[in-house]
């Protein structure tokens, strides 16, 4: 197979040199590199790269304006890198938000330390880049600017859907692709869905830029979680970057616990933390729903939410940027269906307005 071409725009020289030297040794060939988005695109032209590495923040164009440009004219895979900064976390979510398959953070001490990392996650997020489904960018570009394809009309609220405690439990979990997609989800849902717990794989800071963009979007109250928030009717929490989510039972109410701990399946928060819990405390009262991303994080959660009654679905590979969690799930035998990224609003409804204990797949009872 030919090497994965990768395009390195940055203003600093110096990162330039150490990204070039770090996918090298990973076995991407650089075949170019701009100190910003003016110089870049001729060479987007001539070069024809696989993926390009974008930074934020640059002279003359900033960075979203020539990611805009890229996708309505030549779309690529793009990943965007940002240090953690709150401009740069905001920045990032626009980017993301306007077609950037992926991000890497980074450090704003011990930058060259961190580019000669080989383990930093920088190769492994190019070449999954490389694999992007852009087809399925469309869709979430059109549904920012309100143009989505319409969902079915969703089923009637059943009685007490406001009730201030829901019975009901939605987990999602997600990761590369996952700002727009989780975007087209919750834009479509109402105020009367039960409670959601999100894991989105993303570093500390970048999760609250997330939380309040939504948020704002949205007619569902989006918030980044805090160890011991309530989870009701019409609230969607987000696990914090940097921290596991896990779902608890506090008498008659559902709470999150957000607490620290290794990484698993190299993240934190991870979906598996999440959905495990969710198995455990909410059982057969849960659906859970495993969305676009690389690897196999959430896959074995989705299992045993499903093995606990659960109802399940994983994403479609059509309408993934990258089909790897969703695929895993799958596989293991996780999800009860497999369901379109424009279909999921709906169907997260539906299933809501069924009964605990109602299994999609069978039309009747799970066992106890």
């Amino acid at each position: 197979m030919s090497k994965i071409k990768a395009l390195i725009v940055d203003d600093s020289a110096v990162v330039r040199t150490h990204l070039s030297e770090l996918l090298t040794h990973g076995g991407i060939e650089v075949v170019g590199t701009a100190s910003d988005p003016l110089f870049a695109w001729p060479k987007l032209e001539s070069l024809q790269p696989d993926v390009i590495v974008l930074d934020v923040e640059m002279p003359r164009m900033d960075g979203i304006t020539f990611l805009r440009k890229v996708m309505a004219e030549r779309p690529t895979p793009v990943v965007m890198c940002s240090t953690l900064t709150e401009a740069g976390c905001e920045t990032t979510m626009q980017a993301l938000a306007a077609g950037a398959v992926a991000f890497v953070t980074k450090p704003r001490m011990g930058l060259k330390s961190f580019l000669e990392d080989s383990s930093n996650g920088l190769v492994e997020t190019v070449k999954a880049a490389s694999r992007a489904n852009l087809r399925a960018l469309a869709p979430r570009a059109s549904a920012s600017s309100g143009a989505a394809r319409p969902l079915a009309p969703p089923p009637p609220t059943p009685p007490g859907a406001m009730a201030e405690t829901t019975d009901r439990v939605i987990a999602i979990g997600v990761s590369t692709g996952g700002v727009q997609s989780i975007e087209v989800v919750l834009k479509a849902l109402p105020r009367s869905v039960p409670g959601i717990l999100i894991v989105q794989h993303m570093p500390e800071k970048f999760t609250a830029s997330l939380a309040a963009r939504l948020n704002n979007l949205c007619e569902v109250e989006v918030l980044e979680a805090k160890n011991g928030d309530r989870l009701i009717n019409g609230r969607v929490l987000i696990a914090p970057g940097g921290k596991h989510m896990r779902l608890k039972r506090n008498g008659a109410q559902y709470v999150a616990e957000v607490v620290d701990g290794p990484l698993i399946n190299h993240h934190r928060p991870s979906v598996d933390v999440l959905f495990k819990s969710v198995a455990l405390q909410a059982g057969r009262n849960a659906i859970g729903v495993i969305m676009t991303g690389m690897g196999d994080d959430g896959a074995r959660g989705l299992r045993e939410m499903h093995e606990a009654g659960a109802i399940t679905a994983a994403q479609d590979e059509a309408s993934c940027v990258v089909f790897g969690m969703p695929r895993e799930a799958i596989k293991l035998g996780a999800a009860d269906e497999v369901i379109n990224l424009a279909d999921i609003a709906a169907w997260l409804q539906q299933q809501a307005a069924r009964r605990p204990g109602f299994s999609a797949k069978a039309g009747g009872q799970c066992p106890a």
